[in-house]
């Protein structure tokens, strides 16, 4: 590894950690990448080329680093080169002629209909914990609302009468989303032994939030996860659960029993329809069970 250009590491670590304050991770693995691609370099800073960055990507690929850590390592390139331009030490970030590999579509898990069934049934019994997590697990499946949403959901953003939520997503947006009468029952249960939480105990916070731990405050997100988890290994069901696979199977299960994609995007609360369009994940079988009901020439029998 050049000595000049490890003067020029070092430089560039003290600008990140002291002007732009970045964080000691952050800085750790800034520096972990560049000390790996000026270790493979063979040739100056001031002679790179394009095809060098790409000689490099192309290792990485082929010793079978994901597209997401290859791009990261390409992004740090790019922050480097372009303090060393600003310095005047590059004449030309050539990292920004080279480009960010596509990242892989890596579908989110889905529950079959009697999985998701027998997740949000599965805390039986009464009192408040038992009410609560039926409630959280309800509205995910029925509603397919992202974790941060559930755990900012305000009692007031709840119409009982309507059967609606009002709903804070990204970007501060919000968005009316329905909730069935299995959910409705739940909520009410819940929202029973809430108000019971705070008889019993009128010294806690006077939180608005709808779904308060046992101290009375706001659930975290972490918090939300962790209940979903429990109850997902309790049923036995194998592999990664959390409260994104109730949002992947609330939109699975309606494209599959007919939604149009319009209303699911809506539903989901998403800015673009080519980010709902990752759910058309249909089997083959369900494709051509809707092709032999809808198609003229499909077998009716």
């Amino acid at each position: 590894m050049q000595s000049t250009a490890m003067e020029f590491l070092e430089k560039f670590i003290r600008y990140i950690a002291i002007e732009r304050g970045f964080s000691k991770h952050t800085i750790r693995a800034y520096r972990r990448d560049l000390e790996e691609f000026l270790f493979c370099c063979k040739v100056s800073l001031e002679d790179l080329e394009p095809k060098d960055i790409r000689r490099f990507l192309s290792d990485l690929n082929l010793s079978g680093k994901s597209s997401t850590t290859v791009s990261r390592k390409l992004s740090t390139l790019r922050s480097f080169l372009s303090f060393l331009y600003e310095e005047k030490i590059i004449k030309v970030n050539i990292a920004k002629l080279v480009a960010m590999p596509k990242k892989s579509q890596k579908l989110p898990r889905f529950l079959s209909v009697d999985e998701a069934f027998d997740l949000v049934e599965s805390p039986q019994g009464i009192g408040f914990f038992k009410l609560r997590d039926k409630a959280i697990l309800e509205l995910l499946y029925c509603s397919g609302l992202r974790v941060s949403e559930l755990a900012v959901l305000n009692i007031d953003d709840i119409n009982f009468k309507e059967g609606f939520l009002k709903v804070k997503g990204k970007g501060k947006k919000e968005r009316i989303v329905p909730f069935g009468d299995k959910a409705a029952d739940a909520l009410k249960s819940y929202l029973v032994e809430r108000i019971l939480l705070k008889k019993k105990k009128p010294s806690i916070s006077t939180e608005p939030a709808f779904f308060l731990n046992i101290r009375g405050g706001r659930l975290t997100d972490r918090q939300v996860r962790r209940i979903v988890v429990k109850y997902a290994k309790n049923i036995g069901i194998q592999g990664q659960v959390g409260p994104h696979t109730l949002r992947h199977s609330f939109a699975t299960h309606l494209l599959v029993g007919g939604a149009d994609l319009k209303v699911i995007q809506e539903l989901l609360g998403h800015s673009s329809l080519s980010t709902t369009q990752k759910y058309t994940h249909l089997n083959i079988e369900q494709l051509m069970e809707v092709y032999d009901k809808a198609h003229p020439f499909g077998n009716k029998e």
